[in-house]
This record gives structure tokens, sequence and C-alpha cells, in this order.
């Protein structure tokens, strides 16, 4: 039997130790750091994320069969090295394979080398560079620090004056410099396809949608994510296959050619558009909150599917046919500023699937404490029975702190109705 121990301690995690929970193969599952809404499904170990040393040490004194990394932080900075150094199986990118996410210009870079389709784009380190290129290329235009940024370092300048605005912002002066990448906007009908890799296997799932926009009708800034839902039946087969031969295999097959052979979860975020598909990113783990719909509709046991990718074998992925859709209910003044510690109450009365994304306890109750606090998420024949049902669910969650879009789903909805 299998013990798990996963990395990491949001939304993404509590879902992959509720998967790894459910595996006939599996005995144990535990979360490093975790927090206090996953107790359900794994037990708690108080190690962080970044403390390679006692996390290998944890491994050690534990028997842990397999270690999986849920968040991108710890990934730049090279868990998976340490831990192949130790001898202990994990399952990631190594630090430099990982600079697919970390650094957006060495992923640009390569997409350029391998032609990748991509948005044109022009990579500055200082201010005058920045405004050279803007006044070149006049909005929309998309503006993207180098580094990670938790999904919320893209701003989508919809004028030219937010574009000044954003790299006013990114450089506060002349002396400032730092890489940035300046690509140009593009339009069509965004989705997410993740996929097991493992050198040059890549092995696909089913597509999810994310809502990256805080509030409704896509308005205000970018977050890490809103809500989503699984499938995308508006991304065709042909779509999906342009996208797998044109964008997931070439980079899988890049990063061998580099020297960097690929290791985990490759999340690649694209972009249908009347030329074809295209490629907004690349992350380098599991995207979330598209895991929790996405692997509510896996069927396979994920410990076996990791296995099967790591020795080179094609595990064959079966999907629940039925729509899966969740919503993100955050901390007011998300993604900026907010507060912390609101007790959070009905939960115990809610039948949706709740995977905890930033709670605490305190007094033996719930109570807020990240960003983006709970994600309810449920399953249904068709997107609108399914988001329904997970919008009455939500009413039963009380906290005066909260708040959610009420649109997920929307794009797709509205062609379920016209068909």
């Amino acid at each position: 039997m299998n013990k798990i121990l996963i990395i990491g301690n949001g939304g993404r995690e509590h879902a992959l130790a509720w998967k790894f929970s459910q595996s006939k193969t599996v005995s144990d599952v535990y979360v490093a750091p975790g927090n206090p809404g996953m107790a359900d499904t794994a037990k708690i170990v108080d190690i962080d994320a970044n403390d390679f040393k006692n996390l290998i040490a944890f491994v050690k004194e534990n028997s842990i069969t397999l270690t999986f990394v849920g968040p991108e932080a710890p990934l730049s900075k090279g868990i998976v090295d340490a831990f192949n150094e130790a001898g202990c199986t994990i399952f990631g990118p190594t630090q430099v394979a990982a600079q697919l996410e970390s650094s957006k210009s060495f992923a640009k870079e390569l997409m350029k080398k391998y032609s990748i389709p991509t948005a044109d784009y022009h990579t500055v380190t200082t201010l005058s560079e920045a405004l050279d290129v803007l006044s070149k290329n006049p909005a929309p235009i998309v503006i993207k620090a180098d580094g990670l940024a938790a999904g919320k370092g893209v701003i989508v300048a919809m004028s030219d004056e937010e574009a000044i605005e954003a790299v006013h912002a990114l450089y506060p002066n002349h002396e400032t410099r730092f890489t940035t990448v300046i690509e140009e906007y593009l339009d069509g009908e965004e989705f997410s396809l993740m996929a097991f890799v493992h050198g040059n296997t890549v092995i696909p799932m089913e597509l999810a949608q994310d809502h990256k926009r805080v509030f409704d009708h896509d308005l205000g800034p970018n977050t890490g994510g809103m809500g989503a839902y699984s499938p995308v039946p508006q991304i065709s087969r042909e779509m999906i296959e342009e996208t797998m031969n044109n964008v997931m295999i070439p980079m899988a097959n890049a990063m061998v050619s580099e020297g960097m052979p690929f290791t985990g979860i490759l999340y690649g975020g694209l972009m249908a558009t009347k030329s074809g598909i295209k490629t907004i990113e690349f992350n380098v783990r599991f995207g979330d909150p598209e895991t929790e719909v996405v692997l509510m509709r896996l069927q396979n046991d994920l410990d076996s599917v990791v296995f099967d990718v790591m020795n080179d074998c094609d595990p064959i992925l079966t999907f629940d046919p039925r729509f899966a859709i969740g919503v993100v209910l955050a901390n007011k003044g998300y993604p900026a500023h907010y507060a912390a510690g609101c007790v959070i109450n009905g939960l115990e009365n809610v039948h949706a699937k709740v995977f905890h994304m930033g709670t605490a306890k305190s007094d033996n109750k719930f109570v807020t404490k990240g960003g983006r606090v709970l994600f309810a998420a449920t399953l249904g024949d068709t997107l609108a029975k399914a988001r329904e049902e997970v919008y009455k669910e939500i009413e039963t969650i009380e906290c005066n702190d909260l708040f959610y879009r009420m649109d997920i789903g929307d794009r797709y909805i509205n062609i379920e109705e016209k068909l």
C-alpha cells in the first residue's frame, strides 16, 4: 500500500488529498503544511513547504512512497532536486525545468525557439524600455512580471492609460531594473489543458475553463481564479488535437532537447483564436481551481496514474461524463488587502463538495485566513444544472467577509441553452 505526502496548503492540495485518499492502493495521505479543512481526508504535517530538510526527514521516517508537489514556489526553489539527491520519490519538475513558470521570458524564448504558437512579445528591463514598447504597440496589451505571482502578476490593459499606469507601478523609478514581458493581446476562447508528463510521455487530462477576473462579467483585476468548470465543450476535439500536436507535446520534447526533461504536471493556459490555438502561459503544476473540477471527474486511482507515467507507461484516463463546476468564496478585498479571522458557519449543512483554500481554526470553528477561502463544487448532467445546485448550496454558508462571482460558467451555459 502506498503512503502519499502532498506539499502545499490550498484548495488544490485538499483536492489532491481527497483524490489520493479514494485510491484502493493508498493507505495514508499526509499534507504539509496543509490546513485544518483537510483533516477530513488527510493527516496534517506541520512542516513548511520550503523546509526541504525536514520534509525529507519526514518522508524517510514514515516510509512515504510518493511525494506530490502542489504549489509552484517549492518547485522553483528546487524541492525535486533535493528529494532526488536524497533518494526520495517525488513527482514534479526540477528547478531548471520549473523555469517554464518561474520565468515568463524563459518560457517565451523557448516557445519562439521551438515554434510553439504564442502571442508576439517584447522583453524589457527598465521603465524607458517599457514605455518605448507601449508607444509602438497600442492597447489592448498584456503586461507580465517575469517571476512567480500566484496567478496575479498579469495586467490586461484595455487602454493606453491603463498600460502606462501598469508599467509605472512595476517600475516606480528609472533605476528599477527587472524583466517584464509585454505581449500581444489575444482574443478568443480561453481554456486550460493539464497533462501528466515524464520526458517525452504526455498524458492529457480533460479540459477546464478558469475565470480569472475578480468580478462578474470578467471585470476587475486578475486573480488566482474565481471559479472553473470541466469539460469545455466549445473547444472541439480537433482543437484539442491541435493543442497536443502544436503545444503540449512540442514543449515536452523541447525540454528533453534542452537537457532539462520535464516530469510532473504541465499546465497549458491556451486561447482558441481565429488564427489557431495560441499559448498564453505554461505552469509546472496543477492549476487552482482547475484541479478541483478535473479531479472530481477523474475516475482513475491517482497514485497508479503517477507511477505509470513515471515508469513510461501510457495510462488510459477515464472521466465522469458529467459537468463539474466550482465557485471560489473569497475574502472581501481580494486580490488586494483583506481581513482575516471571520467565523464561517453552515459548512456542515453544505451538500456540495467543499475544498478549503484558505481557512484556519479558532475556538474549534473555521475562520477565514487566505484571500481565496473556500471552493464549493458539484457535478451535473448539464452545466446549468450543476451550477444551479452549487449556488444553492453556497447560500447555506454564512460569513460576512466572503464574496463570490455569480456568473461562473456563463459563457458555455449561454451556448448550452441555445442548443
